[in-house]
């Protein structure tokens, strides 16, 4: 199979609706990283998404649909807290998990009897699932466990052959995943974290739990188990406080002869005054944006990331925390 990065346009929408009606799959762009999507209503699709991927097949998928989509099609109750999430945060990096109506394939939600749906905010995103007007399971456009692909070039390098085509929608914005909701019980619990944090749902709504999965529980969301966002080169994560250690090790392995290259923020970056720095920015925001990029250039660069995690850590850099500890996870 030929694969093809194209423009979003009227000839590689109309190219994408054919390849999903028929089965298979296309990678778009989101504002948070790029998805690889079928027919959630077709099974056979579904599944060849987790066969592309490599993906576990207890690993839950996230369903996609346009602004104007009537989520009640796919959920059997939207309580009165998540209509009120919606209109604050939708479209945008929020996926919320209902209790499924069960008409979309049962390998989406692997068995569960819920469903997770998201609106994305990407321009490219929503052009795409409004020319399909379907719901479209999708997770991340890579190999299972790489660092999850923020650029079309980044699906490209892991799905070449694989995927027709790739939507490219340019470099996400966002740059981790979304945050996943339950919205199943009397208070919206957080699944994952991500760009819309546990303390901004809960001025919305006024209450917000945070769910830790449990040894040997089903998984609920994306993103709970298993080892993710890894490059394919060797890591090591340093706290904070640990800063120096990690700079003793950064010239210690470049004095062997292992190509090694420093991960941290802005403020870390001036500090240590390295040569081979990967700077993830300044900003919340800018860190989350920049965290899968500097990942996958570090992979392109060097045998060894030594990546320094960031002073602060609690809103959205709690998403970029959960994220770099399993990229640098054993």
């Amino acid at each position: 199979m030929q694969t093809r990065i194209l423009p979003i346009d009227e000839n590689s929408l109309k190219l994408s609706e054919k390849i999903i009606l028929n089965g298979g799959t296309v990678a778009f762009p989101t504002e948070t990283v790029y998805g690889l999507g079928a027919n959630a209503f077709d099974g056979l699709a579904v599944k060849n998404v987790f066969k592309i991927k490599g993906r576990p097949n207890d690993n839950p998928l996230i369903v996609h649909v346009h602004k104007d989509y009537d989520i009640l099609n796919l959920v059997s109750y939207v309580p009165e807290y998540a209509k009120s999430l919606a209109k604050a945060f939708l479209p945008g990096p929020l996926t919320m998990v209902y209790k499924s109506k069960g008409v979309v394939s049962s390998a989406v939600s692997c068995g569960l009897d819920t469903i997770a749906v998201r609106i994305p905010s990407h321009d490219g995103a929503q052009k795409f699932l409004k020319y399909l007007n379907l719901p479209i399971a999708a997770p991340s456009a890579n190999i299972s466990k790489h660092v999850s692909p923020v650029t079309a070039e980044h699906v490209y390098s892991d799905l070449d052959g694989k995927v027709e085509v790739i939507l490219d929608g340019g470099k996400c914005s966002g740059g981790i995943e979304s945050t996943v909701l339950d919205c199943t019980g009397e208070i919206p619990v957080v699944l994952r974290s991500g760009l819309i944090t546990r303390d901004m749902i809960a001025k919305v709504v006024g209450d917000c739990g945070e769910y830790v999965l449990k040894e040997g529980e089903k998984a609920r969301s994306p993103g709970m188990k298993y080892k993710h966002y890894s490059p394919n080169c060797k890591t090591m994560l340093f706290s904070y406080a640990e800063c120096e250690k990690a700079v003793e090790r950064y010239y210690k392995y470049n004095a062997e002869g292992m190509n090694t290259y420093i991960l941290c923020d802005g403020q870390t970056a001036n500090s240590i005054n390295v040569d081979k720095v990967l700077n993830l920015g300044n900003s919340d925001y800018e860190i989350a944006s920049n965290l899968y990029y500097m990942l996958r250039e570090g992979e392109r660069k060097a045998q060894m990331i030594i990546a320094v995690a960031p002073q602060k850590q609690d809103g959205v850099m709690a998403g970029v925390m959960n994220r770099l500890i399993k990229a640098c996870k054993d």
